[in-house]
């Protein structure tokens, strides 16, 4: 497999790059360029070159601020999977029910995936987990913080399931919503997910709430 260069060998981003000093411009165009190529094509067909040119900048400015084609990757991903953390703390702003702040958060979700279709097309095509848990990137406290603050209002009030870990419920929520909306562009559907969203909640809530909440 070509991975462009020695760094990407070991898995892992080099801990000296700095993308701070990166024109926010620049990185834009850059990670709309990852997103581009990446959805369409697997990671190892993939060359450094080719997102260079469609962010118009130089390949020395990708190595500059990645340094490997790894951490440019997971870097863009990051940055997309942010937004839709930050649009969940925004839904979830004073709701006080769980249950509804549960079903908003399953909503935007949902909602994200269907108005950025390119995300969930890149990480089917191009994200290697055993790769991805070892980038730092990986837990994305915008993203995975909500959800594990959501969780543990859950365990507070004594409505979710408590005979398990919550990371448990975590993968359960995950698995659910990333098979749903997975198989919504696999299958070429066309009707929104977010039509059925309550549906579908419903579904899911019975498996992660305590069998005496209804």
């Amino acid at each position: 497999m070509d991975l462009d260069d020695s760094n990407t060998r070991t898995g892992r981003e080099p801990a000296a790059i700095d993308r701070s000093q990166l024109d926010p411009e620049t990185r834009r165009r850059i990670e709309q360029a990852v997103l581009d190529i990446f959805s369409e094509r697997e990671f190892h067909r993939v060359g450094l070159i080719e997102v260079a040119r469609g962010a118009n900048v130089s390949l020395q400015t990708i190595y500059k601020y990645y340094g490997s084609k790894e951490a440019l990757l997971f870097s863009s991903l990051d940055s997309w999977l942010g937004k839709l953390g930050v649009r969940l703390i925004d839904h979830l702003q004073g709701l006080e029910d769980y249950k509804e702040k549960f079903r908003k958060v399953f909503w935007v979700s949902l909602d994200f995936f269907e108005r950025n279709p390119k995300v969930m097309q890149l990480m089917m095509s191009s994200v290697y987990l055993n790769t991805w848990r070892k980038q730092e990137t990986f837990q994305n406290p915008e993203l995975f913080g909500t959800f594990m603050k959501v969780l543990g209002e859950g365990r507070a009030r004594g409505v979710l399931n408590d005979q398990v870990d919550e990371k448990i419920l975590l993968d359960y929520i995950f698995g659910v919503m990333y098979r749903l909306i997975q198989m919504y562009f696999h299958r070429g559907q066309k009707e929104p997910l977010t039509k059925q969203a309550n549906v579908l909640f419903d579904m899911l809530w019975r498996a992660i709430a305590k069998p005496t909440v209804p």
